[in-house]
């Protein structure tokens, strides 16, 4: 009798663990500085990102395990490919936006041209992250100088939206990091996050002008309890927001509708920087991190880019962005 109860509760067990009841966690490259600005590639089933501080763009192909990297003169913080065109990409340089060339081998990458320049007026200013939107046009926020680890120069990024022809249209001002970035056409949401104001914010979101109104939160930290700030997000089918938690050692799943936190989720970083959704059926959250020495070291593994599987969940397939 003990014996068979001892062996259900193995299997109850096993069983917990067969059918996904907990996500499950892996770092699938090595680490870097500072790891920004995931975008799968569904068409080329790779995950491309950023590392700020090392001026690189990466490429990770799950199928092959193969890690490439291309160094750049300036701090790239994201990387879309621009649709139509086969391995070519918009990336920030500083205050620009350029476009370059890039098979995704080692040290390949080339500048092609500029496509825009923003912030003329605060030239310590750099580009953070950004995004396509439905439409193919390029959301993309800034954020002040960072003069010492961790202390920036306050309240002087801007949200902009750059058109397919190039034109520049500035959406919001008064920004200390631009951060998150995503959309729900069903709800006609634009959600987006400064990160030291430690809330997510929801714009009304116009699909056929690209033009964003009438912002209000929709959840802010302290209301939970939270550490840290909120860093770049995703959005899933069902609607919810997957947060990365940066000084927080973790992803946030968040219901936007309903202001509600709905599941926190251990990264072995503290410093957790984004997320995108990947995988053949986009049911692979991707995770980048950093390991900057702000006054403390950060071992290995921060500052590698994690696979969560298990997480009951799915994405859209990312935007390309569309240039002229």
């Amino acid at each position: 009798m003990f014996a068979s109860i001892l062996v259900f509760v193995l299997f109850s067990q096993r069983a917990v663990c067969v059918y996904g009841m907990a996500p499950e966690l892996k770092a699938v490259t090595g680490p870097v500085t500072l790891g920004e600005g995931p975008h799968w590639d569904h068409e080329e089933q790779a995950l491309y990102f950023v590392s700020i501080f090392d001026y690189t763009v990466n490429k990770y192909v799950p199928e092959t395990g193969k890690h490439t990297k291309a160094k750049l003169e300036g701090m790239p913080t994201f990387i879309i490919p621009i649709e139509g065109k086969k391995h070519h990409f918009a990336i920030s340089l500083n205050r620009k936006v350029v476009e370059i060339e890039w098979d995704g081998e080692e040290n390949t990458a080339k500048v092609v041209r500029t496509i825009a320049e923003v912030d003329q007026d605060v030239p310590n200013n750099r580009f953070n992250d950004a995004k396509a939107d439905p439409r193919g046009r390029l959301f993309a926020g800034t954020m002040g100088h960072e003069y010492a680890p961790g202390k920036f120069d306050l309240k002087k990024g801007s949200l902009y939206r750059i058109d397919p022809d190039g034109s520049t249209h500035k959406l919001a001002t008064d920004i200390d990091i631009s951060n998150g970035l995503c959309w729900d056409l069903d709800e006609k949401a634009f959600y987006f996050a400064d990160s030291f104001e430690y809330t997510i914010r929801r714009y009304d979101y116009d699909v056929n002008t690209g033009n964003i109104s009438n912002p209000r939160n929709v959840f802010a930290y302290k209301d939970h309890q939270l550490e840290g700030i909120v860093d770049g997000m995703t959005i899933d089918t069902d609607g919810n927001l997957w947060v990365a938690n940066f000084d927080g050692n973790r992803v946030l799943k968040i219901d936007p509708k309903k202001g509600k936190l709905l599941e926190k989720i251990p990264i072995p970083a503290l410093q957790v920087t984004s997320a995108t959704f990947g995988g053949p059926a986009l049911d692979v959250l991707y995770v980048t991190s950093a390991c900057m020495n702000r006054g403390e070291e950060q071992l290995p593994p921060a500052g590698s880019t994690f696979k969560l599987t298990g997480l009951n969940a799915k994405g859209h397939p990312n935007n390309y962005v569309r240039f002229q």
